[in-house]
Order: C-alpha cells, then structure tokens, then sequence
C-alpha cells in the first residue's frame, strides 16, 4: 500500500475533485468519518461546511487541508470492498494522528488499481493544529507498513512509492478542454504553493516549470499587466505556452498575484533560517 499526502489551502478544491469524480461515476463517496449523520444522508453543504468550520477554529493556519490517496496493488483487488476500505482508512486515520478528526472517504475506480482519496483538516476541536511536517515520511509511512502486515496486503517496494509522486502535466490530455486544464493546474499549484520558500514570480515558476506549469503576470504593456492580473499556462515539452491560459481568479483557492505577494513575504522570512546553512555547505 503506498499513502500519499498532500496539504493544500483548499478544502473546497479537494472536496469539488472528489465530487467531480463522483459526478462522472468513476467514484463514490463510501465513509465520513466523524460526522454527525451517515455518509448516504449528508448532502455536500454538509460534507464541507463540517470540515470548514472545524479549519475557521484556528484562522492563522492557512495550510488547513490535507488530502490523502491510499494506493493498492492490483493483486489485493478482490479482498478490497467497500467494508474493509473503509476500515483501512479509519486505522490509518488513528495511526497518523487523525483519528478524532472529520474526514471523507471517496473509492475511486479511474485507475487499474484499487485506491481511496481521504480529505480532511489538521485544525483540531480545540483550535489546535496537528503539526504536517515529515507526516508523510513518519507517521503515514509507518501507518502503510503496518496496515500491509495487519490486512495482509502486497509491500509496496521503495520504486513503487516513487512511482505515485506528483509528475508533470500530461499535456496532450490537458489540450482536450478548458476542465481539464484547470484541474490539471490546480493539482500542480496544490502540491507546490505550501511546500516551496519561493519569494517572486520568476522563482515560483522555477519549481512550476518542472510540472509544465508556468505563471504569466503579462507583457509589460498588457492588460493582465495594467490589471495586476495573473494567469496560469500549461507548457509543453519544449516550455511553449499551450491551449487557454486560466485566470488564477477561476482556481479555486485563488493563487493571484495578491495572494502571491502575501506568500513572497511570509517565504522571505521563513526562508533565513536555511541561508547560513547553505551558505556554510557552498562554501
């Protein structure tokens, strides 16, 4: 079994992803765990808002999200319905720390291989935040290891667990529609905005480009420039600018150029505490 964490700014993104899936009936929401009614009785006013007003209990932590796939070998198909899914994602909940937060279990069938997507909040029920750094190298990868032995699943090997990290855009795939381009971006800007200290434009798309994303503030001239506007392009392999560009405006989460000021500042001064080391290791 091979966990896969991802925290994001936007329960809602995770949520319309899931649902999106849902809609196109290639997944089905099978557990909520910690709701107040059973999952076939909530409707997705309910879902959210339960996960949103437990994260608005601490307004300061703004990477309030987390969004979790549970990856399966293709031979553990059979022993894999909805029951014991279920009760994989509950023990995995409680070994990662998450046991007594709200969280919804989707089922997934686009994929040769069995896997769930679990969204939820670190914002505990006093306002606390359960801390993500290392989650997915400590305690997730611990809680996999443990679940493969409990329930007798295949071991995932080492280059399996590589195989299902965040790779660049399939471009052909993104050309076919303005959806999927968005969908295609907003994966990419999921994975990169929490994680990177990026402190301008030209930084961000550095890390942006390896996924054939890039972030356009315009020609100096342009009205996206004159507007203070920001859009996102997906590139193809030659770091040429493809199809219809996204206003961040339209993402979800928001990733304008406000937003990205806010966080150039916030990463300039997170970003100190590693300059001395590095410097120290360049030199």
């Amino acid at each position: 079994m091979v966990a896969i964490v991802h925290q994001s700014t936007s329960i809602r993104n995770a949520l319309h992803y899931n649902e999106h899936k849902v809609k196109q009936k290639v997944a089905e929401l099978i557990h909520a765990g910690n709701y107040p009614k059973d999952v076939e009785l909530l409707s997705f006013s309910e879902r959210i808002n339960r996960l949103q007003r437990q994260a608005e209990l601490n307004i300061r932590t703004k990477v309030n999200c987390v969004h979790i796939s549970l990856n399966f070998d293709e031979a553990d198909k059979p022993k894999l319905n909805n029951e014991k899914l279920r009760e994989i994602a509950d023990i995995y909940m409680q070994k990662i720390g998450f046991g007594e937060q709200p969280y919804l279990v989707y089922r997934h069938h686009d994929a040769g291989h069995e896997h769930i997507h679990i969204v939820t909040t670190n914002i505990k029920n006093d306002g606390k935040r359960i801390a993500l750094h290392n989650l997915a190298r400590n305690q997730s990868m611990t809680a996999a290891k443990e679940i493969e032995k409990e329930f007798n699943l295949t071991v995932a090997t080492d280059k399996q667990r590589l195989a299902y990290q965040l790779k660049p855009i399939n471009t052909v795939k993104a050309e076919y529609g303005r959806f999927e381009t968005k969908r295609a971006i907003t994966n990419v800007l999921d994975h990169v905005l929490p994680k990177y200290k990026y402190t301008s434009v030209a930084e961000l798309n550095a890390v942006l480009k390896l996924y054939n994303v890039v972030a356009d503030t315009g020609n100096k001239d342009s009205r996206i420039a004159r507007n203070g506007g920001l859009v996102y392009h997906i590139l193809n392999n030659k770091g040429e600018k493809l199809g219809v560009p996204i206003k961040a405006s339209l993402i979800y989460n928001k990733p304008t150029l406000k937003f990205l000021q806010e966080k150039f500042s916030e990463n300039e001064m997170l970003r100190q505490q590693h300059k001395m080391r590095l410097k120290n290791t360049v030199v």
